[in-house]
């Protein structure tokens, strides 16, 4: 063999070579997805520790809310290293929906396991787990049964009785918004201005303060996400714990739409790098086992129906909820928000 075939063939060998060694480290690289994630529960991690023992796939996980991680999706564009998006509130992913942040998901397992309403109608988003808004009222003040409907919340016997947050709490907006699907605009405004004039106190505040200002008898009943209470009566923090068992638990609109419900949820970023890897842990995070973690440790409700609910979940009965699709919380956010300013909300009712 001639010098030049050697080289020639040697040439060959080594550029096979190279290639083989360029596919492994891509190989390498891939095993992993980078989520972007306003969560921050210590569930999530126990979550994201068992996905990475049992598939070899590394999770690099970047925290900030929800507003900073939109903004910085956006700004990143096709350079963002982000797979997923996952936060709190269908309004929020509706948003990032919008603006063009997520690519569909074409999934049977995603599909199959979670309800339509739960979902986007294009698969680019998709519910995780539930919480339910509720009415709390104190044990010693309110008796259930004199409980019904969000809408009988502005009968006068609640007037200066009632705790909520602000209005530029998502959790608020997102059920006004379900109120204006259901009731109308000019419903929806009614009941707005019903529920100022009964108001406690001005709002401030989150979930747990409105619990504990019943305890302090600041006012009698709170519209808060059910996980919350889970949260208080788990606490390390006394007067936490005794928030939450001086109060029950009211499902409202059981005899017609049923109990306004929200979603925790993820979203496949349109640049993500590695979809397929991303894919897999959507897939696994509705699965009947993590579905429980959730349920056991955050207190909130399964969207698999075959996962069984917390032992506490299930002391506070079944219930029926509004499968409005929760679509609509992004695409009636903004007529909320103005509602909320025409009514005055954060002002209270010496506003009106």
């Amino acid at each position: 063999m001639s010098k030049y075939s050697i080289l020639f063939l040697f040439t060959v060998l080594f550029m096979f070579s190279c290639k083989n060694s360029n596919e492994k480290i891509e190989q390498v690289q891939k095993q992993e997805i980078t989520l972007y994630t306003h969560r921050h529960y210590e569930s999530d991690k126990v979550v994201f520790e068992k996905f990475e023992q049992e598939t070899g796939i590394k999770i690099n996980v970047v925290k900030a809310s929800a507003d900073e991680l939109i903004q910085k999706l956006e700004s990143e564009g096709k350079q963002s290293p982000a797979d997923l998006l996952l936060t709190v509130d269908a309004g929020r992913l509706v948003r990032a929906k919008n603006k063009g942040l997520l690519q569909s998901v074409d999934s049977k397992v995603l599909i199959s396991t979670i309800p339509s309403y739960l979902r986007d109608q294009e698969n680019k988003w998709f519910g995780l787990t539930k919480r339910a808004r509720i009415i709390a009222y104190s044990k010693e003040r309110v008796k259930p049964e004199e409980l019904t409907t969000y809408e009988a919340l502005t009968e006068s016997k609640w007037e200066k009785k009632i705790l909520i947050r602000s209005s530029s709490n998502i959790y608020n907006q997102s059920l006004l918004a379900s109120i204006i699907a259901n009731n109308g605009k000019t419903e929806a405004k009614t009941w707005a201005e019903g529920i100022v004039k009964n108001f406690a106190r001005v709002p401030k505040g989150n979930d747990r303060d409105q619990i504990k200002a019943i305890l302090a008898a600041e006012g009698d009943l709170a519209i808060v996400n059910t996980y919350y209470i889970g949260k208080l009566l788990n606490s390390k923090d006394l007067v936490e714990v005794n928030a939450a068992n001086a109060v029950g638990l009211f499902f409202p609109n059981q005899d017609d739409r049923g109990t306004h419900i929200n979603i925790s949820g993820i979203g496949l970023t349109k640049h993500a790098p590695n979809k397929a890897n991303a894919i897999k842990f959507m897939e696994y995070l509705v699965s009947k086992e993590v579905q429980e973690i959730f349920a056991e440790a955050n207190y909130e409700y399964p969207v698999n129906a075959s996962a069984n609910t917390s032992t506490l979940l299930s002391s506070w009965g079944s219930f029926k909820e509004d499968n409005l699709s929760l679509t609509k919380l992004g695409e009636l956010n903004k007529a909320a928000v103005i509602t909320f300013d025409e009514v005055a909300w954060d002002k209270g009712p010496n506003a009106q």
